[in-house]
């Protein structure tokens, strides 16, 4: 099993790489544990707080189970994975079922920040895009997906995502093995990626 982590800031085109590299390989060879998924429950809080949590900083997100999550499946067991609601800022009661698969992706803003996660990954990726491209498409998947207002998106943005990005996020990327620049358009790097995985996936069924 290959585990690869691919971080990058807030819109600058992980799930588009992620899509991209799912595409390049067999139906079911890919599994996919998107950094989201394990955010804290945060049912406890009255509704009204909720809205002030920062989920762009480490503290957001339940480690210790997405590595126990990660050893699962790397001992070939399947795991229940959490689900998450932007818009009660609460873990769900549904799960979803993930089996082991030859290549597992762990996806998010911040999955380079904890070394415990980091040091679980074979390979890991940071997509980079220009600052002005990830603010249009947060704007973009906010207004549409999670009910904001674009100026809500903008000044969420200039309170949290930017600060938060270069404190946490934008120093993770020297942790990286591959930097993707353009994030989801750069279809050589992208590329490059994919035949890295299949070669060492070849590699690792023929020894």
């Amino acid at each position: 099993m290959l585990i690869i982590g691919i971080a990058g800031g807030t819109g600058s085109g992980k799930t588009t790489v992620v899509n991209k590299i799912i595409k390049s390989f067999p139906a079911g060879e890919v599994a996919v544990l998107p950094q989201d998924s394990y955010y804290k429950d945060s049912s406890h809080i009255p509704p009204q707080e909720r809205s002030k949590i920062n989920f762009d900083e480490p503290a957001a997100i339940e480690w210790p189970l997405l590595v126990e999550h990660l050893r699962t499946l790397r001992e070939g067991k399947a795991i229940e994975m959490p689900t998450y609601s932007y818009l009660t800022c609460t873990r769900q009661p549904e799960t979803v079922r993930v089996e082991p698969r030859d290549v597992v992706i762990v996806e998010g803003i911040l999955v380079l920040c904890e070394s415990s996660v980091r040091d679980m990954m074979d390979v890991k990726c940071f997509v980079d895009a220009d600052a002005d491209d990830r603010l249009i498409r947060v704007i973009a998947r906010d207004c549409i997906e999670r009910g904001r207002t674009p100026q809500m998106v903008i000044d969420r943005y200039e309170g949290v995502l930017k600060p938060m990005h270069c404190q946490y996020i934008e120093p993770s990327k020297r942790f990286a093995d591959l930097i993707i620049p353009q994030g989801g358009t750069n279809s050589v790097a992208i590329g490059l990626l994919t035949d890295y995985i299949d070669a060492r996936l070849k590699r690792a069924a023929n020894n």
